[in-house]
């Protein structure tokens, strides 16, 4: 007698002991690195491109932006992974040699899909025990079919006239956009004041994470839950980066930030949960949990800190970054302390952001909220100061660059985004101040997730504007019987 897919996954659904997720989790990575060492880099630069895509395009689908918009974005899905394989195709062949083949990059988005195909799975209480199978089937076959009509149509186009990109620098663009989508969606959990909407962690509401029900993934639980799937993503990208970093990169110093970057991720997804918890448990009773402002605080603050050291690592593994010759320029080592500064009073600055944003009680009907008033006059009053200095900052990189496109390049973005962090602020606050109760206004939902992650596209263009002064400008000092060392490729 055939057996539902309902009750085939009961099994897998039920709450995991600690030591099982621990378990897991080492297994699973083992299992994603060892796959990671047998595709091609290129393919999985790729896929996991399409896949991040794919996901943020799905999590706008389940805001139910109505049947038209619905039916657009499922359109644009499809599209996505065209156009992956139509890049693959595109670039024809890799920095070795190696053909390119763009269904594979399906392959891989496919199998990536696979960690939240069983959410969907479990909706499907009334299906036989083939349903699963025929999902699995149905995904891969139509991922694989898209990529390859991609490429097929690249091709027929135009032949590629030189080998592809690098993939360990590509992949680092891809890792720090899937953590900046992360930081999107973490923004607007604290927007909605949802960060305890699913109330233990590592389960979902008892549930295996991964298996969660999309059909309960509504309000302020779809907002946390959607937070944590895309954070598994983040995860799985981070481990196959670090994969194809040290299959690609040759650079000891390059592949110790990626290290580090990876532990980061780690113990950021540790933070979130134990943001929720208080401490390791798998106990979904209240009585039992000791939910942390303190580690929302570090765990908002954190993450941005994780997306501006990708960002130094995409930087450090450009082919502009490793061709340079750093040029002798008087100042260069004052340019050195005052970009660093600024990454500094950055991450100061969203710290005291975090700390307002957490801290304040929000109204409940007919009850007035309240604002840490010592964490709203620093950020206000710090927040002047690092935009005098940010753009004092900007401005230098700008006069000063001495012909070096990317510092001159990273000192535009920076005045912009500092003139458009300080509307945003102001706007943010004025919103805040102006709600009179517990209903949360679209406008500052909009303004406050806009602020927050602005301040990460600051601190990411800081520390990139860092590295590229390091790498382009050797201090005067150099000059007259010191020898000057060029940093090395």
């Amino acid at each position: 007698m055939f057996t539902s897919t309902h009750q085939s996954l009961l099994l897998l659904d039920a709450p995991l002991s600690l030591a099982a997720v621990i378990g897991l989790f080492a297994a699973g990575c083992l299992l994603i690195m060892l796959w990671a060492r047998s595709m091609q880099p290129h393919h999985l630069v790729l896929g996991f491109a399409t896949t991040a895509v794919l996901w943020f395009l799905a999590y706008i689908a389940m805001l139910a932006p109505g049947l038209a918009v619905g039916e657009a974005l499922f359109a644009l899905m499809l599209a996505v992974l065209f156009m992956g394989g139509f890049v693959a195709g595109k670039m024809g062949v890799d920095d070795t040699g190696r053909a390119i083949t763009p269904w594979k990059v399906g392959l891989v988005s496919a199998i990536a899909n696979l960690l939240v195909l069983g959410a969907f799975l479990r909706d499907e209480k009334g299906g036989s025990q083939f349903t699963p199978l025929i999902y699995v089937v149905g995904l891969f076959a139509t991922s694989m079919l898209l990529a390859w009509m991609g490429g097929m149509v690249a091709r027929k186009r135009s032949t590629p006239s030189k080998p592809a990109p690098r993939a360990v620098g590509l992949f680092a663009i891809v890792a720090a956009g899937t953590v900046f989508l992360m930081l999107i969606t973490g923004g607007l959990v604290t927007s909605y004041e949802s960060g305890l909407a699913v109330p233990d962690w590592p389960n979902s509401f008892g549930h295996n994470m991964l298996l969660y029900p999309i059909s309960e993934m509504k309000g302020g639980i779809f907002w946390e839950h959607a937070h944590r799937l895309y954070g598994m993503l983040v995860g799985a990208t981070m481990l196959v980066f670090f994969i194809v970093l040290l299959r690609g990169e040759q650079r000891r110093w390059i592949q110790l930030l990626g290290a580090i970057a990876l532990l980061c991720v780690i113990v950021q997804g540790v933070l979130g949960g134990l943001r929720v918890t208080g401490n390791f448990t798998n106990a979904v009773d209240g009585a039992t949990l000791a939910p942390s402002i303190f580690l929302a605080i570090v765990h908002g603050t954190f993450g941005q800190i994780v997306f501006a050291l990708l960002a130094v690592i995409a930087v450090a593994t450009s082919k502009r970054f490793a061709e340079m010759i750093p040029r002798v320029r008087v100042g260069a080592a004052l340019d050195r302390t005052f970009t660093v500064a600024l990454c500094v009073m950055t991450v100061l600055q969203i710290a005291l952001g975090a700390c307002y944003r957490h801290l304040t009680i929000p109204p409940i009907g007919d009850v007035k909220g309240s604002t840490p008033a010592w964490a709203m006059h620093s950020h206000l009053s710090f927040g002047v100061l690092l935009a005098a200095f940010g753009i004092l900052i900007a401005v230098r990189a700008i006069g000063l660059s001495d012909g070096v496109k990317p510092v001159r390049a990273m000192g535009k973005a920076l005045m912009m985004l500092f003139i458009l962090q300080v509307c945003l602020g102001l706007g943010a606050l004025v919103t805040i101040m102006m709600r009179k109760d517990g209903n949360i206004p679209a406008l500052e939902v909009i303004l406050t997730t806009s602020h927050q992650v602005t301040g990460a596209l600051v601190l990411a263009h800081a520390a990139m504007l860092a590295t590229w002064t390091r790498r382009a400008f050797l201090s005067d000092a150099g000059v007259g019987g010191v020898p000057i060392i060029p940093i090395a490729n």
